[in-house]
């Protein structure tokens, strides 16, 4: 499991242009049932997913083909999370 930070660079001014991309590579995640969740990082620094079910390489070159990521507007950061211990609704994450 992993934990995605997009935080806005210094190039945040363009997350409007690339808006329309970002958002369909968030559907695409989704769909493709890696990304959990996906929010923001409050006071608007940027966003935050929740992937499961794939390996860093993968999820590596799925966040490098993000807009958002390829035109600078956010810097990237994969924290891999093990986790041993789960709330009954979320024990599918421990598989």
């Amino acid at each position: 499991m992993f934990v995605v930070l997009l935080r806005f660079s210094t190039n945040k001014g363009a997350a409007e242009q690339h808006m329309p991309g970002h958002q369909e590579w968030i559907k695409r995640g989704v769909d493709d049932g890696v990304f959990l969740l996906v929010g923001g990082i409050r006071p608007g620094l940027g966003g935050a997913i929740v992937a499961h079910g794939t390996s860093r390489e993968e999820l590596e070159e799925r966040v490098a083909a993000d807009p958002f990521v390829a035109e600078d507007v956010v810097s990237a950061e994969i924290v891999e999370i093990a986790p041993w211990l789960a709330d009954d609704r979320l024990k599918f994450l421990l598989a």
